[in-house]
């Protein structure tokens, strides 16, 4: 494998992560921390920091957008418990 077939398997996988998760909204944050220890917030913060070693600048709330697939505070509303 070359690393740009190591790079576009690994990209699907984190595609196929996230679409999981918003699979399972009824899976909370508190849940995927006490199993995990990790959450939603955590890849968000993960791929900000990523970006960030890449140069780019990614603010908080559009990181988190990206995880969740909509903005957090319209997640929060409709699917924390």
């Amino acid at each position: 494998m070359n690393e740009n077939e190591k790079i576009e398997i690994q990209s699907a996988t984190f595609e196929r992560l996230l679409k999981h998760l918003d699979e399972r909204k009824d899976v909370q944050n508190i849940d995927l921390m006490n199993l995990a220890n990790f959450c939603r917030n955590c890849l968000s913060r993960w791929y900000r920091e990523e970006a960030l070693k890449k140069g780019i600048t990614i603010s908080d709330p559009k990181a988190r957008e990206r995880i969740y697939g909509m903005p957090y505070s319209e997640w929060k509303e409709k699917y924390q418990k």
